[in-house]
């Protein structure tokens, strides 16, 4: 199986400035770079879309929104996990007063 292959964020920006800066067609920039069109053409979209440097963040790099949401539903679970064990106490403690 082909590992697929994977481009850095500054590569990704050259190219876009091919297109965007230096006028080139998105063809004619993908070509040069041996790269597929279609692909060049969604990272331009996803530059543009970009408002608060976030385009091409590389794999595992959250956003801020993203991180604190996933603080959030480990500090959630943690503690309904904590609840859990207080419930299951206060039952060993009723019944063992009986």
């Amino acid at each position: 199986m082909l590992k697929r292959k994977q481009y850095t964020k500054e590569f990704k920006l050259d190219a876009i400035s091919l297109v965007v800066d230096q006028g080139l067609t998105i063809a004619e920039a993908a070509r040069s770079l041996e790269i597929n069109a279609g692909m060049l053409g969604r990272w331009i979209k996803e530059n543009q879309a970009d408002n608060n440097g976030q385009a091409f963040r590389g794999n595992g790099k959250l956003t801020p929104e993203q991180e604190e949401i996933r603080c959030l539903k480990l500090e959630n679970k943690q503690l309904k996990l904590e609840k859990q064990i207080l419930k299951e106490a206060a039952g060993i403690e009723a019944r063992e007063t009986k």
